[in-house]
This record gives structure tokens, C-alpha cells and sequence, in this order.
């Protein structure tokens, strides 16, 4: 049974670093992509981040891009999204995905396990 946990969300000003965490168990993400969405309150899923299988590829979302990074700790079988010079327009419930393929990808539907969700709150 695979499960994904994040945590490290919270309320920060604009400016300010996060760094969420996604522990992954039930399944190895050395074998699949891991993927990072948001989503705000009355808006739909938004792809954010995601890494190949083997680590050795990622792709950000235009608005995030030279701003996050992900990463992952194989040891841990977590991935990490390191969210830094964060904006209010960056506020949302972000969510972790484990991908159903090796290549990263920014459709929800190529991932078949969320986690319940990490509240960021930038304000300005």
C-alpha cells in the first residue's frame, strides 16, 4: 500500500524559503517519477514540479521555474521541494504524486498516488 506524506507547509512572507518534504513508503521512487501540484481555493490543480525515475531529469511549471527545486533522498524515499524568493500568487495546498511511468510529466493524470496535501500561505 503505497503512502505519501508531506509536510514543512506554513505561513511565511513574500520573500521567504520553504523546503516541503514528501515521504514516500509502500513503494521505491527509484522506480517512478515523483511529481509536486498546488491548488487554490477555487482553482484548479496546478503542476508545479516533477523528476524522472532515476533522478537524472526534472520539469517546472513556467512560474515556479528558477525559483523551486526538487529533489529527492533515495535512502529516505523522500523527495523534497525547496521553494525559495515565494510570492503570494504561490499560495496553495500543495500536494506530492507518485507517477505511474519513469519520465516526469505535468499531467495529473500520469500519477496514481497523492498525499493529503501541505498549506502554504505567502503573504505579501
Amino acid at each position: 500500500q503505497v503512502q505519501l506524506v508531506e509536510s514543512g507547509g506554513g505561513l511565511v512572507q513574500a520573500g521567504a524559503s520553504l523546503r516541503l518534504s514528501c515521504a514516500a513508503s509502500g513503494r521505491t521512487i527509484s522506480r517512478v517519477a515523483m511529481g509536486w501540484f498546488r491548488q487554490a481555493p477555487g482553482k484548479e490543480r496546478e503542476f508545479v514540479a516533477a523528476i524522472s525515475y532515476s533522478g537524472g531529469s526534472t520539469d517546472y511549471a513556467d512560474s515556479v521555474k528558477g525559483r523551486f527545486t526538487i529533489s529527492r533522498d533515495l535512502p529516505k524515499n523522500t523527495v523534497y521541494l525547496q521553494m525559495n524568493s515565494l510570492k503570494p500568487e504561490d499560495t496553495a495546498v500543495y500536494l506530492c504524486a507518485m507517477g505511474r511511468y519513469g519520465l516526469e510529466s505535468p499531467r495529473p493524470r500520469n500519477y496514481d498516488y497523492w498525499g493529503q496535501g501541505t498549506q502554504v500561505i505567502v503573504s505579501s
